[in-house]
């Protein structure tokens, strides 16, 4: 990877380290752990615990001891147990058994690995499922474990955490082989997730979008999907005036970075996947204050890296629909050469745009990308993008808004998300509001008024779509985390990763 020696970055510097770390990781559901050892090679053994009925063997405590060590099986809630020169044993709370769900597996072993930093193999035995099926819970099992332990350390000199080698699960009455094999389905999306995660961690001046178009091809050539890059010259060609009017400012070239999946056989429909790829957002002339959310701001290409995490799955996890991406990069900037307010921009297609703001730039991008998407004639389309703050003032960090013209396909969307545990909530595309961004000199103002952001920018886009069958995910609040929550650990989130290879894996066209 090219790279500007002023820059400083260190040899073997790679934006998506965890890669290597997936290699190495081994998965299994087996009926003892260790091969019949009891566990004696592993460096530790978490036991789920639920609120109520008997203890799983293998705990040397009884509920009475338990609680008076201040455990009481809430959910995400553990207990270490040292056992000199013995594995380590780690209770971990699963809460009342009526209420679980996939999710609550994937968070448990979340709180696991996170209750043993150290570990890097390690056990987890499930006494019960309580109405969730085996092959689910052992892919949550392995998302939860994997993604709990992820930490971004590639520009650190020490790793703060041990990477996880040997992930053995015990699930009582499991069919071993089917479970096994479903588990390492979740190592498939647990790595796209991670694989997000690192490239919106990466500092803004070691990943540029010509950066991260060489990064797609890396990981096209590895997980089969075609990637065709686009520079200055030939969006200019293309007419896409969103991209070349936020690049403006920036002395770094733009790209639209294109990725096809074609999967064997006839495929089951065609879905369009578009993803907001702002590489670092100052705001432009519309500068954005210096506080923790401007430090974020290397993450507003969120959007774009859970396109591409999802595009290295779909191969692996025998998506059956082709699957076409397009991502919108650019960082925007202030400078002599920026667009400016009142300039109008010209997208592709033809629709003039008058821009009142420069930080209403995520916008701008997508404009052309979901443009290329309709004229590619694709049964639907799916956008994601760190848009508006209004998403994350409405929802916080739990959920992003979803927003559409085709009710099934944002059923399907939702659907994901409650599947994947990356939650969504609709909003109206409310027409109403689309008078807002009426425009005296163009076709349309890249704002509206001062409420309802979400909507407003929602409506922009639907612009741009015609009648292809369309949702719009505004991820703004749940791209980051400012702490270990869940599955989520602090830091970039790749949230919209596993939600996007849901939706993805058995596409079919909707109305």
């Amino acid at each position: 990877m090219t790279r500007n020696p002023a820059k400083l970055i260190p040899d073997g510097f790679s934006p998506v380290p965890s890669l290597e770390a997936y290699d190495a990781v081994r998965v299994a559901v087996v009926d003892e752990f260790g091969g019949g050892t009891g566990g004696a090679g592993l460096d530790a053994i978490g036991v789920l615990v639920h609120a109520e009925g008997e203890l799983p063997e293998g705990i040397p405590l009884d509920r009475a001891a338990l609680a008076r060590a201040g455990f009481e099986a809430k959910a995400g809630q553990t207990l270490v147990i040292p056992q000199a020169g013995r594995t380590l044993i780690i209770v971990v709370g699963g809460g009342p058994e009526p209420d679980t769900t996939d999710a609550t597996f994937r968070d448990a072993a979340a709180a696991f690995v996170r209750a043993a930093p150290k570990a890097s193999s390690i056990g987890l035995r499930v006494p019960s499922l309580g109405g969730v099926g085996a092959p689910a819970a052992a892919r949550a099992l392995v998302e939860g474990a994997l993604l709990g332990r992820y930490r971004y350390d590639a520009l650190k000199s020490e790793a703060r955490e041990a990477r996880l080698e040997v992930v053995e699960l015990r699930i009582d009455g499991a069919d071993t082989a089917e479970a096994s094999a479903a588990a390492e389905s979740g190592v498939v999306t647990a790595r796209a997730a991670a694989i997000a995660r690192d490239l919106a961690n990466t500092p803004p001046s070691h990943l540029t979008a010509v950066d991260l178009a060489e990064v797609a091809e890396l990981l096209g050539g590895r997980f089969g999907f075609a990637v065709e890059s686009f520079d200055r010259e030939q969006l200019i060609e293309l007419g896409c005036g969103g991209v070349l009017g936020v690049n403006a400012g920036s002395a770094e070239e733009p790209r639209m970075i294109v990725l096809r999946y074609s999967p064997d056989g006839a495929p089951t429909g065609h879905l369009g996947l578009v993803g907001k790829g702002i590489m670092y957002d100052s705001g432009g002339i519309s500068l954005k204050p210096s506080d923790p959310m401007h430090l974020l701001m290397k993450m507003d290409m969120g959007g774009a890296a859970a396109v591409l995490g999802a595009f290295t799955a779909l191969r692996d996890i025998g998506a059956t629909a082709r699957v076409t991406g397009w991502l919108m990069c650019t960082d925007n900037m202030p400078s002599g050469s920026a667009y400016k307010l009142g300039d109008v921009l010209t997208a592709r297609g033809g629709t003039t745009v008058e821009v009142k703001n420069t930080d209403a730039e995520g916008r701008l991008v997508l404009m052309d990308g979901l443009a290329l998407a309709t004229e590619e004639g694709v049964d639907a389309i799916v956008d994601i993008a760190t848009l508006t703050g209004s998403a994350m003032r409405a929802l916080g960090e739990t959920h992003s808004v979803v927003l559409g013209t085709s009710q099934p396909l944002v059923d399907r969307v939702r659907e994901a998300g409650d599947a994947t545990d990356e939650l969504t909530w609709q909003f109206p595309l409310q027409r109403k509001y689309r008078k807002l961004m009426d425009s005296d000199i163009a076709d349309i103002a890249n704002i509206g008024g001062d409420n309802a952001g979400a909507t407003t920018a929602a409506l922009f886009l639907a612009e741009f779509v015609g009648d292809t069958p369309w949702a719009h995910l505004d991820i703004a609040g749940t791209m980051n985390s400012t702490s270990d929550e869940s599955w989520r650990s602090k830091g970039a989130t790749g949230y919209g990763t596993r939600l996007l290879i849901e939706v993805a894996k058995e596409f079919s066209p909707v109305s």
